[in-house]
């Protein structure tokens, strides 16, 4: 299991969601075959968030690149049907997905017909300075996904010296480092 992700997962809880880890989803022969990829894995969304009271599901690819130059801005904008990012450049194979990732759920009795889903990216690092992180900030709400880049995480990290002890990773670091 990724770290980056167990964190994030921390910080959803925190915000209210459930949340699960690595969800596979099913695509069928025919949906492979109407994106000219007859042979494909199943894709997995790193992190699944659920809130109740809003009957919303998000998927989120989660991405910390802390030893690169982090998430590029130009491969999330981009058209294409190819890359990590595939969820928000190819609207075909979005659609499909996330079609299917909501069959799979209320076939799991995990979502409903009136759940809605949307796609989401956590972010821990943005390849460029703040015009960056903004212009995909921007572009991430212009499309209705959530978005949560490195200024986000940093400030969600610090609230958890707030909470009661916890046997969290996170939140001990938080409180060691917040002290």
């Amino acid at each position: 299991m990724d770290c980056f992700e167990i964190i994030a997962s921390t910080l959803l809880e925190c915000d209210g969601y459930w949340v699960r880890r690595g969800f596979k989803v099913k695509l069928t022969k025919e949906d492979k075959k109407s994106l000219k990829k007859d042979c494909m894995p199943r894709p997995e969304i790193d992190l699944l968030a659920f809130k109740p009271k809003d009957k919303l599901i998000i998927a989120f690819e989660a991405k910390s690149y802390l030893n690169s130059q982090g998430v590029p801005v130009k491969e999330v904008m981009g058209k294409t049907q190819k890359g990590r990012y595939k969820s928000f450049t190819c609207e075909p194979y979005r659609k499909i997905v996330l079609k299917r990732l909501q069959k799979d759920l209320i076939d799991k009795g995990m979502a409903t017909k009136t759940t809605k889903i949307k796609l989401g990216l956590i972010a821990a690092r943005v390849k460029g300075k703040g015009a960056d992180v903004n212009k995909l900030a921007d572009h991430m709400k212009k499309h209705r996904w959530e978005f949560w880049g490195p200024s986000d995480i940093k400030k969600k990290l610090e609230n958890l010296k707030k909470l009661d002890y916890e046997n969290d990773v996170a939140v001990i670091v938080s409180k060691i480092l917040n002290q």
